[in-house]
């Protein structure tokens, strides 16, 4: 198959990158920072699986660029992972909010990856088995709200919506779509104290994409390992 990877170059995206082109699928790594994108893609060993690609997710002429070059270059493909994202104004108290770093926590998080499944989706539509993947996280979770990092918090319950609608606007197809909380896992967000490993998640995420794994629930916020998230 062939994926595309928002955020591939670093924490989980690497994991995502790395894990999918083991697995033989071509990469599509979209990355904000070509330079940076290289210095961590390339070490990997299955790098020609791995094609780079400018894509800066808050950026819409960023976004349709890319689209562009993927369909010139490969003319569709098969799953896309929503993996960009941010953390900031962690733990700070309503009164503290910079109310611009929260709406950078919306372009990156939520408006995102509408940006890119607006231009990609075309692409996608082309397959018969084809998967959207936004990386969310159980902080987006209204049931379970624990009264903190507003921003991101807000940001992904945002994500889930959209999923949600997504998944009803695609039903006519053999498309799947999920927000998937991928655990506390080491990686600059999640910090060294996680006690999840970010290769282990990447490789549940594949398992759902390649359809190993079967989802018996309706509900489209599911865990790294298929398990439904409450909303």
């Amino acid at each position: 198959m062939r994926i595309l990877i928002t955020g591939a170059n670093r924490g989980l995206g690497l994991a995502l990158s790395q894990v999918g082109a083991e697995r033989g699928h071509q990469i599509l790594a979209g990355v904000r920072d070509l330079h940076n994108g290289k210095e961590s893609l390339t070490q990997l060993e299955l790098n020609k699986s791995i094609t780079l690609l400018p894509l800066n997710v808050i950026n819409e002429e960023s976004v349709s660029l890319a689209a562009k070059s993927v369909k010139e270059n490969f003319g569709s493909i098969d799953a896309i992972i929503n993996n960009a994202g941010v953390l900031l104004e962690r733990d700070k108290q309503i009164e503290e909010l910079d109310l611009d770093q929260v709406k950078v926590t919306f372009e990156v998080n939520f408006f995102g990856p509408i940006r890119v499944v607006k231009h990609f989706l075309p692409l996608l539509m082309m397959g018969d088995r084809s998967s959207i993947i936004n990386i969310s996280s159980e902080a987006g979770s209204i049931t379970n709200a624990y009264g903190g990092d507003y921003a991101y918090a807000s940001s992904k319950t945002a994500l889930n919506m959209f999923t949600q609608q997504l998944s009803q606007y695609v039903s006519g197809s053999n498309m799947n779509v999920y927000s998937i909380h991928p655990g506390w896992i080491k990686t600059d967000m999640g910090g060294d104290r996680a006690p999840g490993d970010p290769i282990e998640t990447a490789k549940g995420i594949f398992d759902i994409i390649e359809r190993k794994r079967v989802i018996d629930s309706k509900n489209v916020f599911i865990s790294h390992d298929g398990y439904p998230m409450p909303l």
